[in-house]
């Protein structure tokens, strides 16, 4: 066969071109969790542009509790993260026992510990099992909820609902636990903590996902911080915070006595006492890997804070207490406060007019700050990477919409 040459004139030049185009991802799309619409740029298979839209859930929740009493609200917040509607509950609660400079029982306070972890741990669950389908695998899905479904069999048992609990309210608790309960709750942790090495063998060391994952998505500490980032997308990039250890008084109370260090991917560096797998090779510090495996390690922590809120819930002799009354009238002022939910840090304010019902109610959501950074970090990343990335900021839109 002639070689040919460059001036051989039956060589022929092509100019290769690629138009932009407008690619919608979503609304009713499985990787965006939910129903969120994202329109991305695209130059062939790169991506120049994300721009997330939002609104398609909403629901005029914050109206809703201007016209509620306070107490009354309280299943409206199970239906913001409904991932985490004990987290929720929490938030809400303590912000109107903020304002009302109310104090529960030392029996409740490790209650809310035991439920409030306990729920972690299951919004984590749905979080790296919906993380695996969105990269292209089932089987860690179905791992996830079928110990996820224990933790709801459990909650089901202490308050008769398995998804939105209106368990945690104002004044402490709608009931306390079952008998048995406890030891159950011990009998899971047991079995359940062995198989935290099955979900690094399907995910955390899998070569396929680390390829989807690691180096992909790079959000910096100083990015972070600027949008208002919290949770694991946060200390997934390094950055040492977590309301439970610095948060408010009336939140951080909860955990006095607690032993447990913060989540955070700095400096290859764990929470002691368990064993992890190393840090892959490509994973950059702020990465999708990173992300995901700071919520790997909260299961762990919350495993460890469920076991000490166990001890000390069993050796208080105390009451319960009784919530406070559906129309027990607040002070006139206003209260803010910022709890760690599984996603990150969720605000409630609260203003009030001297009644039973607040004046205004407004909700800060973690996934709405969390989303907004979607543009940056998805610039100039290829169109199969945008799961991976909106994946690992592990938003719930009922939150965002509310």
């Amino acid at each position: 066969m002639a070689q040919l040459l460059d001036d051989d004139p039956r060589i022929i030049e092509f100019d290769v071109r690629t138009d932009e185009m407008l690619v919608n991802m979503g609304p009713q799309h499985p990787s965006t969790h939910g129903v969120l619409r994202l329109v991305l740029r695209t130059d062939g298979e790169v991506v120049s542009e994300v721009e997330p839209h939002i609104g398609y859930l909403h629901r005029c929740a914050e109206k809703i509790g201007e016209n509620l009493t306070h107490r009354q609200w309280i299943p409206y917040t199970d239906r913001m993260d409904y991932l985490a509607a004990m987290n929720m509950n929490l938030g809400w609660a303590l912000t109107v026992e903020k304002l009302m400079k109310y104090q529960v029982s030392e029996k409740a306070r490790h209650l809310r510990v035991l439920i409030a972890e306990m729920n972690r741990i299951a919004s984590h669950l749905v979080g790296m099992g919906a993380y695996g389908l969105d990269l292209g695998t089932f089987s860690p899905f179905l791992y996830a909820f079928r110990e996820r479904e224990k933790i709801l069999d459990l909650f089901e048992e202490a308050c008769g609902a398995r998804l939105t609990y209106s368990y945690i309210t104002v004044g402490g608790l709608t009931a306390d636990l079952p008998p048995g309960w406890l030891q159950r709750c011990e009998a899971f942790l047991d079995q359940f903590e062995p198989i935290i090495k099955e979900y690094h063998a399907l995910l955390t060391t899998n070569a396929i996902f680390v390829k989807r994952t690691a180096g992909i998505g790079l959000l910096s500490p100083a990015m972070a911080i600027e949008y208002g980032c919290s949770g694991p997308v946060l200390r997934g990039s390094g950055v040492d915070q977590d309301m439970r250890r610095d948060g408010e008084a009336i939140y951080t109370a909860m955990y006095d006595g607690y032993a447990f260090e913060v989540a955070v991917m700095k400096d290859g560096h764990y929470p002691r006492d368990h064993e992890y797998p190393a840090v892959p090779a490509d994973a950059v510090l702020g990465d999708c890997w990173h992300r995901f495996f700071v919520r790997m390690l909260e299961v762990m922590q919350s495993m460890d804070l469920v076991r000490q809120a166990i001890d000390r819930y069993s050796a208080c002799k105390g009451p319960l207490g009784e919530p406070l009354k559906l129309t027990e009238k607040m002070p006139a002022g206003d209260a803010y406060l910022e709890t760690e939910c599984p996603k990150g840090q969720m605000g409630f304010y609260l203003v009030s007019d001297g009644t039973a019902i607040p004046w205004r109610v407004r909700a800060r959501s973690s996934s709405f700050s969390n989303l907004a950074v979607t543009h940056e970090l998805c610039r100039g990343c290829l169109i199969a990477d945008v799961p991976a990335i909106v994946g690992s900021l592990d938003i719930v839109m009922g939150e965002i919409d509310r």
